[in-house]
């Protein structure tokens, strides 16, 4: 069906024996090496060749571009997050709503998982790809609710055992309590919202969480969430978290964790302090330095436009360019020289300081022998080539591997979180001076 469709928009006069052709293709005679999916690669160093017949690897082009820049790119995005965030704050891939279609928002919670993100709100991604999966409740499902009256059902058995209990009444109560100690109006608190959080209560007890911003924050989300959160803990069950959408997310961030203390403090529930606090509303790099720089206590943070649709750079222009062919180097020459080529099959080290930082990535020829650690070695950096400077690389890594030859697959692949691990480790690797979002020391080829 392939050959037939491709003789009805191909020239009338195309030879027969090219069709005839095409229909014995395969990949028998391909062999593909890459660096490994995860680590660090630099600007114009080979990450993936390509060896066959010229026929065969020119059309595999646009397919492997396609599988690599888009993929790369969010990759590199999600990393930078992580990189800004830091490593222990919980990162939550949330951009099914904005990528480029379906396709583009799973790859886009694949690679943000492989950059260094947690966990993805895409339930499919979670289903294909085995990616931890997280959400809050939504503004509508609270908006939804008017009165407690409408909470059904509403009574709830202590996590012990024990006779059910009315939630509503006892969070009505607790409500009175936690308004005195905040020293806000009870008739201030949402009761569409109150019944909202007990009707989530009642059905996930043990995952209770509360959504703060619908209405007011600070006189109805949070007296709300404490008073079911605290009517839940009578019960033995413990509250989980809450996210804000809107405002400013640092400061309130600050503001809730000092009423989680003085109610954990005033009722006697250490816990109660250190609920989780998460956030979202179009987060971007700029969020998470502003966070940093003013102090927040905020424990995850939820992000899509900016992770999935990579704003700052919205496309990666990796490019599959000929080296060789039988054996005769072939040389692009252009007049704008970021384009030109550089010829011959290549071999890739990654050199590394006694440190144990890379220090430059170095491109051979195949036949030249390989460079060793201790070995002084005389190299000319891309864009100053009129240079040759000396090195001695404590520890010398080869960085390519091949992955597939004579039509099959030469090594196990790895698994997703293990590409995952590989990504931060490669990252950690890098100096400081490297590693940097704001004016990093180039890295030289």
């Amino acid at each position: 069906a392939d050959v037939a469709y491709l003789r009805s928009v191909l020239p009338s006069n195309t030879d027969d024996a090219f069709f005839d052709y095409l229909a014995t293709l395969d990949a028998s005679e391909v062999t593909v090496t890459a660096i490994p999916e995860g680590s660090v690669v630099f600007a114009r160093v080979p990450f993936l060749q390509v060896k066959g017949p010229l026929l065969v690897v020119q059309l595999l082009e646009t397919t492997l571009l396609c599988l690599v820049n888009y993929a790369s790119l969010v990759a590199t995005n999600a990393a930078r997050f992580r990189l800004l965030a830091g490593p222990d704050m919980k990162l939550m891939e949330m951009g099914l709503r904005r990528a480029q279609g379906p396709d583009g928002a799973l790859s886009a919670s694949k690679y943000s998982y492989i950059g260094g993100f947690d966990c993805t709100s895409n339930i499919l991604a979670g289903k294909l790809y085995g990616i931890p999966v997280r959400g809050t409740i939504a503004h509508s499902f609270v908006m939804s609710f008017r009165s407690l009256e409408e909470v059904q059902p509403r009574e709830l058995p202590p996590r012990a055992g024990g006779d059910p209990v009315d939630l509503a009444a006892l969070t009505v109560s607790w409500l009175q309590r936690v308004c005195d100690l905040l020293q806000t109006p009870p008739g201030k608190a949402n009761q569409g919202e109150l019944a909202a959080f007990v009707s989530y209560a009642v059905t996930f007890p043990c995952d209770f969480q509360g959504l703060l911003d619908t209405y007011c924050v600070r006189r109805s989300g949070l007296p709300n969430f404490c008073a079911v959160a605290l009517a839940l803990h009578q019960l033995g069950y413990q509250a989980i978290g809450v996210r804000l959408d809107s405002g400013d997310l640092a400061q309130q961030s600050k503001e809730i964790r000092g009423v989680f203390r003085a109610c954990g403090a005033h009722f006697q529930v250490p816990w109660f302090g250190t609920i989780p606090i998460a956030v979202s509303n179009d987060i971007s790099e700029q969020s998470l330095e502003e966070f940093r720089r003013e102090g927040s206590e905020i424990d995850m943070i939820g992000i899509g436009t900016n992770l999935v649709t990579c704003p700052l750079q919205p496309s990666l222009g990796c490019v599959y360019k000929l080296v060789e062919v039988n054996g005769s180097p072939c040389l692009k020459l252009t007049e704008d020289e970021e384009k030109m080529t550089i010829p011959g099959m290549k071999m890739i080290y990654r050199l590394y300081d006694a440190a144990g930082h890379p220090f430059m990535d170095l491109m051979a020829l195949e036949e030249e022998p390989s460079p060793s650690a201790g070995q002084e070695l005389g190299i000319r950096v891309l864009g100053r080539l009129g240079e040759t400077t000396k090195v001695i690389p404590s520890t010398v890594e080869p960085l390519h591997r091949t992955y597939f030859r004579d039509g099959q697959v030469c090594e196990p692949l790895p698994s997703l979180p293990e590409v995952r691990t590989h990504a931060q480790v490669s990252l950690n690797l890098l100096s400081p001076a490297h590693r940097r979002l704001h004016e990093p020391q180039p890295y030289p080829v």
